[in-house]
């Protein structure tokens, strides 16, 4: 126990275990001499603050708790590493639960985190999720959370997300100037503001051009379900010659039914995705894409509940800027 240790290195130096405590926190009360003799002590024993107990007597529990449907989807990987970053440098420790996009899994999450009081959370919800009360129940304890990427349609909450109508309208105009006739829009599950976003302002930008242009949106939530459509609609009279995907797991679904199809890349398709960045550039040629990075959502989000961890009261939506980056798939 952290008591019998601050006991232990008091007896044997002949201080009382408060100065002991304080000079463990480089409290000015207490000399250098006297500070360096119980850190070289505190050392040599392996002594580590009691954490729990710590958190009970500061109600600062230094930990944040992250909420993904899944750790192995790349844009999320990359947003971990950079939330993990932000937390190393500033003294947290990170809790990062899976929700499977399941909102059964996404309430007990929220369970978990208020008995751990984590310090604030990062949550992507699911595209199932109607139902509230889980996040509703950590605000009432105070704790903060902000929502990023997949994010819920009410007002007056934490969120951060990509320029997801920025991001639709990008890959709109490049299909435009690209002189396309025939283009398909693979775009997630339309319950979720993400997908009505992206879907909004590709619609609108293409529906907008000079030249007409056939578009076609399809809905596809895995990248299995993806792969099904897009080799169907490569099996009709009229083929496509543009392939749109609004994120990598249904572009690598996309890009393997065309694969099956043995189309080239661009001569007879085109392709281009929205995309964190890494996958695109598993395929040759590399697939043009419209960068959304986890990583650079990731730091802006920790910014974010920092702020709203030191008492910042009101709630905003901060967006992060979209990149077009050129391969040669169009």
């Amino acid at each position: 126990m952290t008591s019998t240790t601050l006991k232990k290195i008091a007896e044997t130096l002949g201080y009382s275990i408060s100065t002991v405590s304080r000079a463990l926190k480089h409290h000015p009360d207490i000399s250098a001499a006297t500070r360096n003799k119980i850190l070289e002590l505190a050392n040599s024993l392996d002594y580590e603050p009691n954490s729990f107990a710590v958190h009970l007597r500061t109600q600062d529990s230094k930990l944040i708790g992250i909420m993904v449907p899944a750790i192995s989807n790349f844009f999320y990987e990359s947003f971990i590493s950079a939330i993990e970053e932000e937390c190393r440098k500033n003294g947290y420790s990170i809790m990062i639960l899976q929700t499977a996009n399941n909102p059964n899994i996404e309430a007990e999450n929220a369970r978990l985190f208020r008995q751990n009081r984590v310090s604030g959370v990062f949550a992507c919800i699911s595209a199932e999720t109607q139902n509230f009360d889980h996040f509703t129940k950590l605000t009432e304890l105070n704790i903060p959370i902000v929502f990023f990427d997949k994010v819920p349609p009410m007002e007056g909450l934490n969120k951060v997300c990509m320029a997801d109508e920025q991001a639709g309208a990008l890959a709109a105009t490049y299909i435009i100037k690209a002189n396309k006739k025939r283009v398909i829009g693979l775009f997630g599950d339309p319950r979720l503001s993400i997908t009505t976003k992206r879907l909004f302002a590709f619609k609108s930008t293409i529906e907008l051009a000079s030249q007409k242009i056939a578009l076609s949106v399809l809905h596809a939530n895995t990248s299995e379900n993806a792969e099904q459509l897009i080799n169907e609609t490569l099996s009709q009279s009229k083929k496509p010659d543009a392939i749109f995907c609004m994120s990598d797991e249904l572009l690598i679904g996309a890009m393997k039914a065309i694969q099956q199809k043995e189309r080239k890349i661009p001569k007879e398709i085109g392709v281009i995705s929205i995309s964190n960045g890494f996958i695109p550039k598993l395929f040759y040629p590399e697939i043009t894409y419209v960068e959304t990075s986890g990583y650079k959502l990731g730091k802006l989000s920790f910014s974010h509940l920092l702020s709203c961890i030191a008492g910042s009261a009101l709630p905003q939506e901060l967006t992060l800027d979209s990149i077009l980056v050129e391969g040669k798939s169009m």
